[in-house]
């Protein structure tokens, strides 16, 4: 959809939009979304809901296709790592949803939770994200809690929000870091380019992401990764910006593979990822937190996939 400002006099955006008669924007949160989210352009720009109009400004706007107004009971295995009566903490494989999106209303882990815990779980006040508390990558794998009641998940976002909780992660890297441990402090902001993608930007939110070199094979790395914020793809954004991107990570780094690797490597390399490692190789393996009822320290970790246990295997065969 496109839409001309014709007016001299500056306003802003979102009261802009507001004052249109267009079914689709039908509330101001809604549009505050949109334009958060990136689905507004100015002049094929990405701005701020408070951005100023100008006379003949451009303005693009993609709208999502619209969600469903309930969500449907899946049968798909959980791999249960922690339960009680309050939360469940489960292992998501790589390749699943954490919960439904425009375009994939099923096969998610938020259907797999409807379906094991029925209705009563807490919902965040939004049928698509039962019990949901925090979320992982599609081809990120590891722990992920879903709470059970309201009260337990009110307490999982404030300690969340609050950065009470420890989130440990493994993660096979191109390049060797600089440092064997490290820190980077890099805020982090949607693409201008892709709306999908995020950057390291000093326009962006803050972001911390500690780092441990485990093992160094040649031209790889094994990371622990620490992250004491939980912005959109931190972790994959942030190593990327030191030149050690995820390993078959699609979206950050790709290009950069070439210039780390010697050439008469690229072709062993590339031909192992096409045909042994279908996503990035970034693993969600460790949890600590205060339990809301029992005041008990939750303390799981879930061990490496089979695809990252067999990635690491070839690595020390290779270039051990």
């Amino acid at each position: 959809m496109n839409l001309t400002y014709n007016c001299s006099k500056p306003v802003r955006i979102d009261k802009f939009l507001a004052s249109q008669d267009i079914s689709e924007l039908y509330s101001r949160s809604m549009i505050e979304k949109l334009i958060n989210s990136g689905f507004v352009l100015v002049n094929g720009k990405i701005i701020k809901k408070n951005y100023l109009l100008q006379d003949n400004d451009s303005i693009d706007i993609d709208l999502p296709e619209p969600e469903p107004s309930s969500m449907t009971a899946e049968y798909l295995p959980l791999d249960i790592i922690f339960e009680d009566q309050y939360m469940a903490i489960i292992n998501k494989p790589a390749g699943v949803m954490v919960h439904p999106s425009p375009g994939n209303y099923s096969g998610t882990i938020a259907n797999a939770a409807l379906y094991r815990y029925g209705e009563n779980l807490a919902n965040h006040e939004d049928v698509l994200r039962p019990g949901i508390v925090h979320r992982l990558d599609k081809d990120t794998s590891g722990l992920l809690i879903i709470a059970k009641d309201d009260k337990t998940l009110s307490y999982l976002n404030k300690i969340f929000s609050e950065r009470q909780v420890s989130k440990t992660y493994k993660a096979v890297v191109a390049g060797v870091p600089n440092q064997k441990a490290g820190i980077i402090d890099q805020p982090i902001c949607r693409s201008n380019k892709d709306r999908t993608k995020m950057r390291v930007s000093p326009d962006g939110k803050k972001a911390v992401t500690r780092y441990q070199v485990e093992q160094v094979y040649s031209y790889f790395s094994l990371l622990e990764v620490v992250i004491e914020t939980g912005r959109t793809h931190q972790i994959r954004v942030h190593l990327d910006s030191i030149n050690c991107p995820v390993l078959a990570d699609n979206s950050y780094g790709t290009k950069k593979l070439k210039s780390l690797l010697p050439l008469n490597m690229q072709k062993k390399v590339n031909h192992y990822l096409g045909r042994r490692l279908k996503r990035q190789a970034l693993h969600a393996y460790r949890l600590g937190f205060k339990h809301p009822v029992t005041g008990d320290i939750v303390d799981v970790a879930a061990p490496l996939p089979d695809d990252m246990v067999e990635l690491i295997k070839w690595l020390e065969r290779y270039f051990l």
